[in-house]
C-alpha cells in the first residue's frame, strides 16, 4: 500500500515578493508551511541581498517550473562606485577600489556594448557546479577556479537615475543565466573604475511582475484570515506561451492515462500557425482545467506531463 504524502494536496502559483537578506529555500519553506502543502519549489534563485519577484510552485504547479526557468526576467538595481568585492556586492570583501566616479552621460554612452547576445562570464559566487561543487562553496573556500564564459541574451539596459556621484541606477530586461552581478562587474571595468551591487530587485519573471506579488506578511495574514486560496494562481500561469488546445473530456481521459490523441487536419495547422519555429508543446485544457502538456508529432498530440487538478 502506498504511503500517503504529508500535507494538502494544493496547486497553483504563488508570486512572492521575496524581502530582503532571506535565501530562496528558506521562503519557499515559509510558503509551503503556510498551505501545508505536499509540494513546493521555486522558478529561479534569488540572493539573499535581492528583493523581488520569487515565482514559488506547489503541488501539480511544480511540473511547469522548468518553463519559467528559461523565461525573460527583469531587474532594476544600483551600482555604487568606487568598490569592486569578492562577491561583486556590498556583502563582500574589498578586492580593489577607485577614485573614478563615472557620469550618468558616461555610463549610457557605453550600454549600447552590453545590449544583445553578449559573452559573460559568471560570478564566482554563484550556484554553478565546478566538478560536482557550487561554486560558490568553492570561492568561500578560498579555491581558485575560472568558470567558462557563455552567451547570454540582454534585451534592453538603460539608466534610471543617478542619484549622487557615487551611485547610479540601472534597469535590465534579459534572457535566462544573465548576471546582474557580472553585468555591473563588466561596466565597471569598462568605464575604467570599481564598482559593485549595492541594490537589487527583480521586477519580472515571464509573466510574474509586481502588480500580482504578495509579501510574506501579507500571506500570513491571509493564513489567518484563512484566505489563502485567494493569493494562488492557476497552474497554467507558467504556461502563457505555450498554445492551448481544447479537448473533450474523451480524450482528456485518454491523455490521462499517458495515451496519445489524434488531432483533426484543421487543429493541426492552428497550432502550426502559434507554435514557434523547433517548438511542439502544447497545452490540453478541458474548459479551465490543465489536462497535461503535450507534444505534437505528425498529426497527434503524446502527453509528456500530465496533471492531476480538480
Amino acid at each position: 500500500m502506498a504511503r500517503r504524502k504529508k500535507g494538502d494536496a494544493v496547486s497553483g502559483w504563488l508570486c512572492l515578493d521575496k524581502p530582503y537578506d532571506l535565501t530562496s529555500t528558506s521562503a519557499v519553506t515559509r510558503v509551503r508551511r503556510a498551505y501545508n502543502a505536499q509540494k513546493a519549489g521555486h522558478a529561479g534563485t534569488l540572493d539573499p541581498l535581492a528583493t523581488g519577484i520569487l515565482p514559488i510552485a506547489l503541488g501539480e504547479a511544480t511540473k511547469t517550473v522548468p518553463f519559467l526557468v528559461d523565461a525573460d526576467k527583469a531587474y532594476r538595481f544600483t551600482i555604487q562606485w568606487g568598490r569592486n568585492t569578492t562577491t561583486l556586492d556590498r556583502e563582500g570583501e574589498t578586492t580593489g577600489t577607485s577614485d573614478v566616479r563615472p557620469t550618468r552621460d558616461e555610463v549610457e554612452a557605453v550600454l549600447a556594448e552590453f545590449v544583445g547576445e553578449v559573452d559573460q562570464i559568471p560570478p564566482n559566487y554563484s550556484a554553478i557546479k565546478v566538478d560536482g561543487e557550487r561554486a560558490y562553496d568553492l570561492a568561500r573556500d578560498g579555491v581558485e577556479f575560472e568558470l567558462a564564459t557563455r552567451k547570454v541574451t540582454i534585451h534592453s539596459l538603460r539608466v534610471l537615475e543617478a542619484p549622487d556621484v557615487d551611485h547610479v541606477v540601472l534597469e535590465m530586461e534579459c534572457g535566462k543565466g544573465t548576471y546582474v552581478r557580472a553585468v555591473v562587474r563588466d561596466l565597471a571595468a569598462r568605464l575604467g573604475t570599481c564598482g559593485h551591487v549595492d541594490q537589487l530587485r527583480r521586477t519580472r519573471v515571464g509573466q510574474f511582475t509586481e502588480a500580482t506579488a504578495i509579501s510574506l506578511e501579507t500571506l500570513e495574514n491571509l493564513s489567518y484570515e484563512a484566505r489563502l486560496s485567494e493569493a494562488l494562481l492557476p497552474v497554467e500561469t507558467a504556461l502563457d506561451d505555450i498554445p492551448a488546445l481544447a479537448v473533450t473530456d474523451e480524450d482528456a481521459f485518454r491523455l490521462a492515462q499517458g495515451r496519445a490523441i489524434v488531432l483533426l487536419p484543421r487543429q493541426v495547422e492552428t497550432l502550426k500557425a502559434e507554435l514557434t519555429p523547433g517548438d511542439r508543446t502544447v497545452s490540453a485544457m478541458v474548459g479551465e482545467r490543465l489536462v497535461a502538456l503535450c507534444e505534437m508529432r505528425a498529426g497527434r498530440l503524446n502527453p509528456v506531463r500530465v496533471f492531476q487538478l480538480i
